[in-house]
């Protein structure tokens, strides 16, 4: 503790020799220049991991952008909303509407519904390129629900690599980010935003901020499609020097492919595991440090979608060259449908974001929830079951789930029953559901 306030002490002396400021005005200033700016975000949100569809209130920050009531805060506070209310600064509590998510940056742009010709109070962003370990920053946001709140430190480490962010590295710092900072900003001594708070204490005195330049350039997009659309090539990159696994390779260009997915772009082009690729298009490729990965991943995604590029690797002691056919990423979640009287929950199987899944069946719909207690429960069904078949039919997708659902609700009560084919722990299994029983007018008797 005492080392941490000599830290500050020493940080604050630099700031005040530098800018005449002494502690007091520093914070005072970038408070009013952000603080006005700062967003309370109270989503309403749809969840079914319960095994139904259940909506509940989360709460995290934003901070204002421009003058007409733009917003910026995380993709994790505003995915799956049905509504966005925001608290401003004059305790108006306004209502907002989703511009685009990115879910693979964990960045969301709302629009402030309202009157037009309305003016706000806006941050503005800094160059995240230009800041330096040791330097004094601010984490404003709503924790805890609270309607806004400081905590300041130094930047611990400006260029840090989490396998959370694929397409950035993070601004590491010891400023207090807590649950409900999220969205929020990381704030220079000029009151300038740095950085999108993101992801809280992993430990004493480490959070982490998306750098304010990646936010820029998604935001950019997000305003002007709604989406990032992204290229897929199928490749898992490592860094040709990997300490923490110890994967040593004497190179100075080029980065390691780790491993290639079924049925992508890679794979049908011949590049294998442990291909060093050296250039694409005759752009060389540094893949040196797992810091350098980000920006390898970002220049893979930013290549133009359905073209075909020219990939120069080396092969032990060959170098050659391969056309790869490049596709779009596409979706990177499933859907989700609720069988409110099977009383279990699906979601489509997406080799994204449920990678487990998609090794065993690339395309289909699993068991996400299943409500205790209901007609999925007592007939032994389980969370993650991927169904194959129902009563003989093929389910190899959510639409087909859904037709079925329907259907078997015009039943008579006494052929309320299906035969389900699963796919559990690596092996087919049988099981019955029988939904004869509804279990919500039992509950109400």
């Amino acid at each position: 503790m005492i080392l941490r306030c000599g830290i500050f002490f020493l940080v604050i002396c630099s700031i005040s020799a530098q800018t005449n400021y002494d502690f007091k005005t520093v914070i005072t200033n970038a408070k009013q220049r952000v603080f006005p700016a700062l967003v309370f975000v109270k989503p309403i949100v749809e969840v079914f991991y319960s095994g139904k569809a259940q909506r509940q209130q989360v709460f995290g920050s934003g901070v204002i952008i421009s003058a007409d009531g733009y917003v910026v805060t995380n993709n994790h506070v505003a995915e799956n909303a049905k509504s966005i209310k925001c608290v401003l600064s004059d305790k108006r509590q306004v209502p907002a509407k989703i511009i685009g998510l990115d879910k693979e940056t964990d960045l969301a742009l709302l629009k402030l519904d309202l009157p037009e010709n309305t003016t706000l109070p806006f941050a503005k962003f800094g160059n995240s390129n230009l800041i330096e370990e040791g330097q004094f920053v601010m984490a404003m946001g709503s924790p805890f629900g609270f309607s806004r709140s400081i905590s300041f430190g130094i930047i611990s480490y400006t260029r840090r690599y989490l396998r959370e962010g694929p397409y950035n590295l993070w601004i590491q710092t010891d400023a207090a980010i807590n649950p409900g900072n999220s969205g929020g900003p990381l704030v220079d001594d000029t009151g300038n935003i740095i950085g999108i708070n993101t992801l809280g204490a992993r430990a004493n005195n480490i959070a982490f901020s998306i750098p304010a330049n990646t936010v820029k350039e998604v935001i950019a997009i997000l305003k002007e499609k709604g989406q990032v659309t992204r290229t897929w090539t199928g490749i898992t990159f490592q860094a040709l020097r990997d300490y923490s696994k110890e994967v040593i390779i004497n190179a100075d260009a080029g980065v390691l492919v780790a491993s290639v997915d079924q049925n992508s772009p890679a794979k049908d082009a011949g590049i294998q595991t442990g291909d060093i690729i050296l250039e694409c298009n005759n752009q060389k490729i540094m893949g040196i440090y797992m810091e350098d990965l980000p920006a390898t991943r970002a220049f893979f995604a930013k290549l133009p979608n359905k073209s075909i590029a020219d990939i120069k690797i080396r092969r032990g002691d060959k170098t050659m060259h391969i056309k790869m056919h490049l596709r779009p990423k596409g979706k990177i979640k499933g859907d989700n449908f609720e069988c409110d009287r099977w009383d279990m929950t699906v979601k489509g199987i997406n080799k994204f974001s449920s990678p487990n899944m998609a090794f065993f069946r690339e395309k289909g719909v699993y068991i996400q929830g299943v409500q205790y207690v209901g007609n999925a429960q007592s007939s032994h069904f389980l969370m993650g079951d991927i169904i194959l078949q129902i009563d003989g039919e093929n389910i190899d997708s959510l639409e087909k789930i859904k037709t079925i659902y329907e259907k078997s609700l015009n039943r008579p009560d006494s052929e309320k029953k299906l035969l389900f084919k699963l796919f559990r722990q690596g092996l087919p299994y049988y099981l019955v559901l029988d939904y004869r029983r509804d279990f919500k007018e039992i509950e109400g008797q």
